[in-house]
């Protein structure tokens, strides 16, 4: 099991997009969550609400290949692509992109103003930043795996706006020219909900599947 050929296609997926679509490079992000057990790189659209997703590319890292999922509703089914090549994994990830555009009707984006869009995006880029969060817990170390150079924590804080909960992940992989990326995700919920979402997770304890 390698994952070159993932390290290699995340490494210049952006800027290929960015270099052929003009909107992309305006508005597009990507994030890679390279610790699930199927890798995966994801594009979203930052809203002043939230982010929206308009793609996920999969990669299977036992058969080496890239694979976006759709749902056939007649057939009840989920069937898999193969993108065999990085062309093709462009040329999928920028038609998604524009169609995620033209639905998205509510959203009203001013390509002009490219410097106008990058300040409001990145204004909320990461929302915990306008919080007072108290940290409860130091990052404590969830998974490390030393040959793939992963590692995957988690903290607990309390937003004092609120009163609500905030557990932070924080996802740092090294890749194949010694870059460090460093994803954060953060799920914010409250006492009413803790305790349903911990009870949740034990009793689905035994069918989770190990990371290793």
């Amino acid at each position: 099991m390698s994952l070159e050929w993932f390290d290699r296609v995340s490494a210049e997926l952006q800027d290929s997009l960015e270099s052929i679509c003009e909107e992309y490079d305006q508005v597009g992000h990507l994030s890679i969550d390279k610790a699930a057990k199927h890798p995966r790189i994801e594009f979203f659209v930052e809203t002043e609400e939230e982010r929206e997703y308009f793609c996920s590319l999969f990669f299977d890292p036992h058969n080496n290949e890239f694979y976006i999922e759709s749902f056939d509703l007649d057939l009840d089914l989920t069937s898999r692509t193969i993108l065999e090549d990085i062309e093709d994994i462009i040329d999928v990830v920028h038609e998604s992109f524009h169609d995620f555009l033209d639905d998205e009707d509510e959203y009203d984006y001013e390509f002009e103003d490219e410097d106008a869009i990058e300040y409001d995006l990145a204004d909320d880029e990461d929302d915990i930043e306008t919080y007072d969060v108290e940290w409860e817990t130091p990052e404590v170390t969830a998974y490390i795996d030393e040959d793939e150079d992963i590692e995957i924590s988690y903290k607990f804080g309390i937003i004092q706006e609120t009163g609500d909960g905030i557990l932070q992940r924080i996802n740092r992989i090294k890749t194949i020219d010694n870059e460090l990326i460093k994803d954060e995700f953060n799920f914010i919920f409250s006492k009413d909900e803790a305790s349903t979402i911990i009870a949740m997770i034990a009793s689905h304890m035994e069918s989770l599947n190990s990371l290793e």
